[in-house]
């Protein structure tokens, strides 16, 4: 007989153990005393997030400057102007 029961779905959340500066921490803590995050996991949570938004967006940056070459100093010029930048 097989067990068909997923041993890890998607959305459950597992504990962990990290360890952290006390600087760090105490910057946390305050973030929840402070009603800047719902708890400490949250505030690590959406953390992980954010890195993991960066980094994916770092490698479609990294795709598109193999794919179609650097981005121009003219091109980033004309970026800066129209972002209002310069």
């Amino acid at each position: 007989m097989t067990d068909t029961t997923p041993r890890y779905a998607r959305g459950m959340t597992r504990k962990i153990a990290v360890s952290l500066p006390d600087e760090q921490v105490d910057a946390i803590r305050r973030a929840v005393d402070e009603g800047r995050a719902a708890s400490v996991s949250g505030f690590i949570s959406a953390a992980v997030a954010r890195a993991e938004r960066q980094n994916g967006l770092a490698r479609l940056l990294d795709d598109l400057d193999s794919e179609l070459g650097p981005v121009s100093a003219n091109d980033l010029a004309w970026a800066d102007k129209m972002l209002g930048l310069e």
